[in-house]
């Protein structure tokens, strides 16, 4: 295969046509992008149970990177709240918060992360998507980011709340509830207050009806900063500190100190299974947000180079002090409609972060911890929506307990379990589909070459004669079910002299199958009754040849059902 430029640097394909006026629409981009980042990355460094600093750490490299190997024009690389309870759920029962062995396990748990998404896409594994099906993608995330609401009430409430799950939180609160520090709660509430009321409040005053439209988008984008500027200014002017309130409290004043983080064979070991799952679901989220933009844009998007620019992400992000990253919704469509044309928009964004990181610090350190947690709870909560479980329900069962386990098991055990039992769950469910196909006895609709269910259509059919059809490959999982399908059908019909199999929706057939079809053309045969195939296709004739169900089969093979049903009725005759 031959590499050019742009396959090994994949910035290329638009850097070669960039122009002013395309960067213009970046930079504005990435002015709107960054004052949402700060506040997130830096509460979502809060969940992962980090220095507020690793949030803008995270926000630097990875952006970078993802900018000159990524393929999404508007895809915004960096700390998520999902990923971040990942982390929290991973690193929680080993180490102890804050410390700085944590810190250092953090970013060890980054570059695996990193590696084992470059190693799937060098390797071309991005299929792996198609694991994880979309319910339990769905109820993950609504499980997920009820947690990480939850999670944020003991920085609302000022007391020690257990996180890991539900129970443990609920039992937590009931021990620790009469120590809530109603100061903290008040400003908690009260940005709240602000960060609902003021969008609405500027959309149906009148003030919001003289902005132009584009302005009030941009105002409204914004509104989650100012919040946090004005309380900053507040914090200080009346000393709330003093009052009790908890604030982020130092951050260095620097650039993302660049180290391979300390390891040890343990340490890999132990972060090893979590890492894995941080990797599926980084890259489940960060793609599925890439093929959002990408199909509204027009623009090709290749999974397995994502995973490769995904990956190098994440091992930028550990030798840069940070936590695993991966694309953010929020952030995403905040870029796409800011106008982003390319990938230099998160580029000039990183750059942004490391001048805020090393100049705003000061300020930023006399936020308080609670304002951080309603910028979460607002931004999060609106994940939390249960009618996908009422409309999944309705059309799949099957898909709805997967959803229910997944949902269940998130929130009463931990995060990484429930995505495990969630996709074990859709797997088990998908296996029992596939062993109860659906099989139906079919007629003629009369005045037709067409055969339907007997059950759902008015059709001709012949007392020496039954159709069967089966709507699924033959495996060694289904055959059985068949099998015992044809035996009760023949038991139901005295004088019966052919069965005819329709095999129109087989593509595939094992060798499970194939001997249990020759132990039914020998059980038939007995019976004086003789076996015949119609509309069987080629790579299912082709391996039917290399078995000897053809020469020993009592009947025939037809090219059409019709042909087969007109044939038989007009020979009348006995099988041999």
């Amino acid at each position: 295969m031959r590499l050019d430029l742009a396959t090994i640097f994949p910035a290329w394909r638009w850097l070669k046509r960039y122009d002013s006026g395309q960067f213009k629409a970046d930079f504005i981009a990435a002015l709107i992008v960054i004052a949402i980042l700060i506040p997130q990355g830096m509460a979502y460094a809060i969940v992962a149970g980090l220095p507020p600093i690793t949030g803008l750490y995270a926000s630097v490299l990875p952006m970078m990177v993802y900018a000159c190997l990524g393929g999404s024009a508007t895809l915004s690389i960096g700390p998520v709240a999902l990923i971040s309870m990942m982390v929290y759920a991973t690193l929680n029962p080993l180490y102890q918060i804050g410390s700085p062995t944590y810190i250092q396990a953090a970013c060890l748990l980054a570059l695996l992360v990193g590696l084992i998404s470059l190693l799937l896409g060098i390797f071309r594994f991005g299929f792996l998507i198609r694991l994880i099906s979309h319910p339990v993608i769905k109820s993950f995330i609504i499980a997920s980011a009820l947690l990480i609401a939850l999670s944020q009430f003991k920085l609302f409430l000022a007391i020690p709340l257990d996180i890991e799950n539900l129970a443990a939180f609920l039992t937590s609160f009931y021990h620790y509830w009469r120590f809530i520090d109603l100061a903290t709660l008040a400003l908690g509430l009260s940005t709240i207050a602000l960060l609902l009321g003021l969008p609405q409040l500027l959309r149906h005053t009148r003030f919001g009806h003289i902005l132009p439209n584009k302005f009030l988008a941009i105002v409204l984008k914004l509104i989650p900063l100012l919040v946090i500027i004005l309380i900053i200014i507040i914090t200080y002017v009346f000393a709330l500190p003093e009052y009790g309130i908890q604030v982020v409290g130092e951050i260095p004043a620097a650039l993302p100190p660049i180290a391979m983080p300390f390891w040890s064979w343990q340490m890999l070991l132990q972060l090893l299974p979590g890492a894995f799952m941080i990797a599926m679901v980084s890259f489940v989220e960060s793609i599925s947000i890439a093929q959002a933009t990408a199909f509204q844009n027009r623009h090709q998007l290749n999974s397995n180079q994502e995973l490769i620019a995904l990956g190098v992400a994440n091992i930028s992000a550990g030798i840069s002090a940070a936590f695993p990253v991966t694309g953010s919704l929020s952030r995403t469509v905040v870029n796409a409609d800011a106008g982003a044309k390319t990938p230099l928009a998160g580029f000039i964004s990183s750059i942004m972060m490391m001048i805020a990181s090393f100049y705003l610090s000061q300020y930023l350190q006399l936020l308080p911890l609670t304002v951080l947690a309603a910028t979460i709870i607002v931004s999060i909560w609106k994940l939390v929506d249960f009618k996908p479980f009422i409309d999944t329900w309705r059309y799949s069962k099957a898909d709805g307990i997967a959803m229910w386990i997944t949902f269940f098991a998130v929130l009463f055990i931990d995060i990484s379990t429930g995505l495990i039992l969630g996709i074990a769950s859709t797997f088990l469910l998908m296996l029992w589909r596939v062993s109860r196909p659906h099989i139906a006895v079919i007629g003629r609709v009369q005045g037709t070459q067409h055969f339907r269910n007997i059950q759902r259509h008015q059709v001709i059919t012949t007392p020496e004669l039954i159709s069967i059809r089966i709507d699924e490959s033959l495996n060694f999982l289904n055959v059985h079910t068949l099998k015992e399908f044809i035996i009760a059908t023949v038991s139901q019909h005295n004088g019966l002299k052919h069965v005819i199999i329709n095999c129109s929706s087989i593509s595939n057939i094992d060798l499970s199958a194939l001997e249990s079809l020759e132990d039914i053309n020998h059980q038939l045969q007995k019976l004086d009754i003789a076996l015949h195939f119609s509309e069987v296709k080629g790579p299912v004739m082709d391996k039917l040849q290399y078995s000897t169900l053809p020469q020993d089969l009592t009947g025939q093979f037809f090219l059409t059902h019709y042909q087969a049903v007109q044939q038989l009725q007009q020979d009348g005759s006995s099988p041999p």
